[in-house]
């Protein structure tokens, strides 16, 4: 079951989002800061997946009512544009363009439409608080590149690839890669979806 992320889910984004991408990913901090850029015009862009009990049977891992998957999404005009983000190649203006910050599916759950249900959630609060189109930067390197292939899938295409984007040595950036720590070279595609 896909519902709005709320405060009271944080506490398992984060044991999740960490599991995932790496201890540090995310804290009550950082979670709270993207929760708030989130939400216009009192919509709320970001999503969970709960596990049901279908999925809590199958696996001897989870639970009824785990978290297993979250979307976390800014809404259009509450995002800082930065150097990684390519404005003259979009389709609408900066302040028409929402930013899909993460997708994290647990590693049991994966295959199986989650993270497509996650997106189309957050399309959907999205377009209802203004946007016109969605940007993000997917990880290239992901495993068989499947974080690219699922955004393409669900209509995104591709702008620029941005080479090191994740490099602490080079930027300071706040992400540490988990396949090579702070000295990144992966690259991340700046992709677009242009709703209808």
């Amino acid at each position: 079951m896909v519902r709005s992320l709320t405060p009271d889910d944080f506490q398992q984004v984060i044991e999740l989002g960490n599991r995932v991408h790496g201890e540090g990913y995310l804290d009550f901090g950082s979670l709270e800061k993207i929760y708030q850029l989130g939400i216009k015009n009192n919509i709320n862009a970001h999503f969970v997946a709960v596990s049901d009990e279908t999925s809590a049977q199958l696996s001897q891992q989870i639970t009824q009512n785990e978290i297993i998957g979250f979307r976390l999404t800014y809404a259009a005009g509450q995002w800082a544009v930065d150097q990684w983000c390519t404005p003259n190649e979009w389709p609408v203006t900066e302040q028409s363009m929402c930013y899909f910050k993460c997708n994290t599916v647990a590693e049991s759950h994966r295959g199986q439409g989650i993270g497509s249900a996650l997106l189309q959630a957050s399309i959907v609060a999205v377009k209802q608080q203004g946007a016109k189109a969605g940007v993000s930067h997917l990880w290239k390197q992901s495993p068989n590149n499947s974080a690219v292939g699922y955004f393409t899938h669900a209509g995104g295409r591709l702008i620029k690839q941005h080479p090191n984007r994740w490099n602490q040595k080079l930027d300071g950036s706040d992400y540490l890669c988990v396949l090579c720590g702070d000295d990144c070279h992966c690259t991340a595609c700046e992709m677009v979806i242009e709703f209808t």
